[in-house]
């Protein structure tokens, strides 16, 4: 949508082409190039930042944000506008908007059905400090595999599970891979739309307006469509043969905050603002 939008609205002063996949490489390789000016604008995952900014790494700790309404409280807030506003100072990039999504659950090739299932549990995650992190907290072994390798992975017994976002995961295939399927929920996904920040500045007052506009619509339509699709993914895996399930997420979550003054306390975010975020909470 922000392609169209920002092509449609700059009145040929503009022209986005949208180009999916790895194929000008991994995310932050593609990040590292928006940085460098060889790519002007880029979109996924939030918790790559924490790469740069140590402070986005609280995207990525499970069972942070419970609502997007929750999440979206911390956006409003002056402690995320600080990270931002480093991502502009030190790297050179600006986060134009971003918005909650959808939150990862857990794609596994044998039977989960409690918190003591993931021990040992050779777990795909992505190459994000937290995310490693956060399975090494609950048991698993995670490795890392890029996402276009995680299906074969997968079937090939490379990885015996993957977690992610059920509207991409339903994309590749992971159902068909492993079948069984557990609504952990332990990251709230949230997705944006970055500039760099010498391309932002030479455009004209008009088309930055555009260019923000823009961004902003297609995160929001972003948000309202993953929380539509989500039980539609969940049932389209369940025709097709894959086992969803819950299980009791307190023992999970437990560990998960059980950790946190050992997060902090080795530098993973700043001291406080994990707390900071929970007064954010309803």
């Amino acid at each position: 949508m922000f392609t169209e939008l920002v092509n449609e609205r700059s009145g040929g002063a503009l022209t986005v082409n949208f180009i999916e996949g790895e194929q000008l490489g991994s995310d932050v390789q593609v990040i590292e190039q928006t940085m460098a000016g060889a790519v002007q604008f880029y979109g996924d995952d939030l918790s790559w930042y924490a790469n740069w900014v140590k402070d986005y790494a609280i995207l990525g700790w499970g069972f942070t944000f419970h609502s997007p309404d929750h999440m979206q409280h911390f956006f409003d807030s002056d402690a995320y506008k600080a990270m931002s506003d480093r991502l502009i100072k030190d790297q050179g990039v600006r986060i134009l908007a971003q918005a909650p999504i959808q939150s990862r659950m857990t794609f596994s090739n044998k039977a989960i059905s409690a918190a003591a299932d993931f021990d040992g549990l050779k777990m795909r995650v992505p190459e994000i400090k937290t995310y490693l992190e956060l399975w090494e907290t609950l048991g698993a072994r995670p490795t890392r595999l890029a996402w276009g390798e995680v299906f074969l992975g997968l079937k090939t017994g490379v990885v015996e599970a993957a977690e992610g976002p059920v509207s991409a995961a339903y994309a590749a295939k992971f159902h068909e891979a492993a079948p069984f399927v557990v609504r952990t929920d332990h990251i709230l996904t949230a997705t944006h739309i970055l500039v760099g920040e010498t391309f932002y500045q030479s455009l004209s007052p008009e088309l930055q307006q555009v260019v923000t506009d823009a961004a902003k619509q297609a995160t929001q339509w972003a948000r309202e469509q993953a929380q539509k699709e989500t039980e539609d993914m969940i049932s389209k895996m369940a025709a097709e043969g894959a086992q969803v399930t819950e299980i009791e997420l307190g023992p999970v979550r437990e560990k998960a905050v059980a950790a946190v003054t050992r997060m902090e306390d080795a530098g993973a975010w700043s001291k406080g603002l994990w707390q900071s975020v929970q007064d954010l909470a309803d």
